[in-house]
């Protein structure tokens, strides 16, 4: 028998047990099993089977561990119910690639549970090329999912590799270690804000365009394989994510005020105060925050430099666990909030 079929198949669920349903706006033209055909439906060159069966068939290569992710949507949650449907693909997928990367996973598999209100042929069309867009990019393959009628919302579950005991985690820093983030956090709340004319910004195209169009930083985590000690995406909030970093790590962190980059966030016309609110607090940035020794410092800039991607160094972890304090240059540390997004808050 060949080498090959000695690595173990993976089985995926993808379909629910009912009865065929023909979606409203497709009458009697085209059903829920024409649509998977005509708009999810792609080769696949690294699962033994994909879109079309009960479930999908894949391998993982030998010596490398499974890393898994799932991220929901929801229209009036996570998304205006006029969202572009384009950038909707695109950002369904991107979430999930965000989470893969903060481990150092390379992203391999993805499924698909798409609720419609109703099947608007044009929109469907829209947010496929939109996932599609951003799965050719980063090698990933549809390989399974579901269509259902309901409130609009999309479900990804993402299937990555990382060698086996080599995925980074929140649960690694070490005291001492520097924190870094990378790119621009901050911008996509910007942008919301912008949508719900709490500010007038003098340029908010950067600022939807990473609300809208996040660029998962793949390539930067695995990079950082070897490099962090701890890694995660920011999708709450920065002040929200590093407090689960210190949680998971046992520790405490001490950002530096003169060190937090809100000056491409003041760039867009918002004042120090909204800037700083934003980037502490924001949430939906899908950037790296992550805690690496000391020692790393060059390499670090090396890396930003080859990546064309801003890492800054932020802060430290503390010598032991604590609060999140903030160095704003006065000598006197002051405990900072957590206040990261949370679904089940009052008011969220």
């Amino acid at each position: 028998m060949p080498e090959k079929s000695k690595t173990p198949l993976y089985l995926i669920w993808h379909s629910a047990a009912e009865p065929l349903t023909v979606l409203p706006a497709f009458s009697a033209m085209l059903s829920e099993f024409d649509l998977i055909r005509r708009y999810f439906t792609r080769p696949a060159r690294h699962a033994d089977l994909a879109v079309g069966d009960d479930a999908a068939l894949f391998r993982v290569a030998p010596d490398m561990q499974l890393a898994v992710t799932t991220d929901s949507l929801v229209a009036g949650t996570h998304f205006f119910h006029d969202a572009p449907a384009g950038g909707l693909g695109w950002k369904t997928l991107a979430v999930n690639l965000s989470d893969l990367a903060a481990m150092g996973a390379v992203p391999r598999w993805a499924t698909l549970a798409l609720t419609l209100p109703e099947a608007d042929e044009g929109w469907i069309a829209a947010f496929a090329e939109g996932f599609f867009k951003c799965a050719g990019q980063y090698e990933v393959e549809l390989i399974g999912g579901d269509t259902t009628r309901g409130p609009l919302a999309m479900t990804v579950t993402l299937f990555g590799e990382v060698p086996a005991g080599q995925g980074v985690t929140r649960s690694g820093g070490q005291p001492g270690d520097d924190l870094w983030i990378s790119g621009w956090p901050g911008l996509a709340r910007l942008g919301l804000m912008s949508l719900r004319n709490r500010v007038r910004l003098i340029n908010a195209r950067r600022a939807l365009a990473a609300l809208h169009h996040p660029v998962p930083r793949v390539e930067a985590g695995l990079a950082l394989r070897g490099i962090a000690h701890a890694m995660l995406d920011i999708s709450d909030g920065l002040l929200g994510d590093l407090a689960h970093l210190c949680e998971c790590s046992k520790l405490g962190a001490l950002l530096d005020a003169r060190a937090l980059p809100i000056a491409p966030l003041i760039e867009t016309g918002v004042d120090e105060a909204q800037a700083r609110s934003a980037l502490l607090a924001g949430g939906d940035d899908y950037e790296l925050l992550f805690s690496a020794p000391r020692q790393k410092r060059n390499a670090l800039a090396a890396l930003a430099r080859k990546l064309d991607l801003p890492l800054t160094r932020i802060g430290r972890l503390a010598e032991e666990a604590g609060p999140i304090l903030l160095d704003d240059g006065t000598g006197c540390p002051r405990p900072l909030g957590v206040c990261g997004y949370d679904h089940f808050a009052p008011g969220a």
